[in-house]
């Protein structure tokens, strides 16, 4: 029995899959391995640096531009997230969180929302169970192999290489929102 797709710029992806992301209201996003590369770059000085992708930030404003609620739930604590999140106007910023799984709850509780109206990208282990309790749940490229056995939808790019970007684009196809002039690259 083959499953129908549908011809997207990153590929053919799940017709049934693009019909679930239609309902989308919330993306929630680990950091490390999606908005980042997974490296992480220490100085001499005890300062610590990440490359994020600008087309990662565009896909996260085109989102919240169009009504679509975005988090990011993450193990560490780092400044620069605050600070790249807070620039992308990104409000539900959980750093230093163990247990992602009540962050979600309160989430949900909080935009008034059922599984079936959220996305999750993640790259480890600690993401899993909220891959599998959203309705679209996400792995980059390079997430761990068993991370993308779990996921509903592998992205063709990897974590910091514009994986958000592809997810934001297939949100936003899926619901007839994505525009594809103006803007500006953040």
């Amino acid at each position: 029995m083959s499953t129908a797709t549908t011809s997207t710029w990153y590929g053919e992806v799940s017709t049934s899959l693009l019909t679930r992301m239609k309902s989308i209201k919330l993306l929630i996003c680990d950091v490390d391995g999606v908005f980042s590369d997974g490296r992480i770059y220490l100085g001499n000085h005890g300062e610590e640096l990440k490359a994020f992708n600008t087309r990662d930030g565009f896909g996260v404003k085109a989102l919240l531009n169009n009504g679509i609620q975005v988090a990011v739930i993450t193990g560490r604590t780092s400044h620069i997230v605050e600070q790249r999140m807070q620039a992308l106007g990104v409000q539900d910023i959980h750093q230093g969180t163990l247990e992602k799984g009540a962050v979600y709850q309160q989430l949900a509780a909080k935009y008034q929302l059922n599984d079936a109206q959220i996305a999750s990208i993640g790259d480890d282990v600690p993401d899993v169970a909220l891959l599998n309790q959203a309705s679209v749940g996400v792995a980059p490229h390079d997430a761990h192999p068993w991370v993308q056995q779990q996921a509903d939808y592998v992205t063709s790019l990897g974590g910091g290489c514009g994986a958000v970007r592809e997810l934001s684009d297939l949100i936003l196809l899926s619901q007839g929102k994505l525009q594809l002039q103006g803007g500006v690259s953040l």
